[in-house]
């Protein structure tokens, strides 16, 4: 499977800035693989497509504001650092991408907020965006987290191209986000409003929760045509027993499994029986789903619609099926569906 076959002419001004008004209120493409069809529905008819004891699996991560703007010493030049994830705890170590790269070295310290409020030097180069950087605090450690995330704003992809607002703390949030680590929103889990999510566990729906920590792999281009020689960035995961006890006992019983996001349906393959069940599994993937590939777990799938070229497109592809997927893109383009973190939704059964 080649790069170039994941092309597609998208708009910029079809890349959604806003989330809907109502969370339960975009758009839902919903594809039947057996049948080959495609309908048009609100997100809150998700209802309509699943039964009594059918489970769904969301990811409970929860996005922290991790993008800061800050000063360089001497210079005063504006950098922008994008903390990935925390290395040591007691020694404020970070692992951050910085932008402009070129002008950050080894032994520079960066001064953010209001009367340098927070300073930082940077220790290692790791990559040739990544930096590890040691935040210079006295305090203690929950004041120091406090600080650091009073100066960071929302971490909105780039594509999303407008200044943060307001509204993104919460929006760019699922209701259900619980376990801090992510520096991107599982976005399938936005559609979902407590409104809805009674509705479902009314009808019997089992809800049950894994963590895939979303890094910026997610947005990372791929720059390989054969797709075999990408790499993916490791992701944190954990699938607990009580999930793989709900989640196995469904398929025993032939109930459907819908994995809400590209990110559940990694993290569930990523951990998998060679019959095919789920696995408790604490540690990192870098699974690279793209066609064809044989999908273990789930038999249905809530997704956004992606950008072209996108590895989260590739597993969509996967899953619906390459012809019938890009088919559906198609379509969605003629029928202005909203692409991207805040768009528009599909639903593949």
């Amino acid at each position: 499977m080649k790069l170039s076959k994941f092309k597609f002419e998208l708009d910029p001004e079809r890349i959604a800035l806003h989330p809907a008004y109502n969370r339960d209120e975009s758009k839902l493409m919903v594809l039947n693989r057996a049948k080959r069809t495609i309908e048009h529905r609100l997100f809150k008819d998700v209802l309509d497509y699943f039964d009594d004891k059918d489970v769904m699996v969301f990811n409970d991560t929860k996005v922290f504001p991790a993008r800061l703007y800050g000063n360089k010493e001497k210079t005063g030049a504006e950098i922008e650092v994008f903390l990935l994830r925390e290395l040591n705890r007691e020694q404020r170590l970070w692992d951050v991408l910085v932008d402009p790269a070129r002008k950050i070295r080894i032994g520079n310290k960066l001064y953010f907020g209001e009367d340098d409020l927070l300073v930082a030097e940077v220790i290692d180069n790791t990559t040739s965006r990544g930096r590890t950087l040691r935040f210079l605090f006295d305090g203690p450690y929950d004041e120091f987290k406090q600080t650091l995330y009073s100066l960071g704003e929302t971490p909105l992809p780039k594509f999303i191209n407008r200044p943060v607002q307001p509204e993104d703390k919460d929006r760019y949030q699922t209701i259900f986000a619980k376990h801090e680590g992510a520096v991107a929103a599982p976005t399938a889990g936005l559609h979902f409003s407590r409104e809805l999510l009674k509705r479902l566990e009314i009808k019997g729906i089992d809800f049950t929760y894994i963590t895939l920590h979303v890094g910026l792999g997610n947005f990372r281009s791929v720059d390989v045509e054969d797709l075999t020689k990408h790499k993916m960035d490791s992701e944190q995961i954990w699938i607990k027993d009580e999930a793989c006890k709900m989640v196995n006992e469904a398929k025993e019983n032939k109930k459907n499994i819908c994995a809400v996001g590209t990110t559940v349906m990694r993290t569930m393959e990523s951990s998998v029986s060679t019959q095919g069940y789920l696995n408790p599994f604490e540690g990192w993937t870098n699974k690279f789903i793209f066609p064809p590939y044989e999908f273990s777990v789930a038999n249905s799938m809530i997704t956004n619609l992606h950008l072209p070229y996108s590895t989260l497109l590739m597993m969509v592809a996967a899953f619906g099926g390459y012809d019938f997927v890009m088919e559906a893109y198609q379509m969605a383009l003629k029928e202005d569906y909203r692409f991207g973190t805040y768009g528009d939704a599909m639903l593949i059964v």
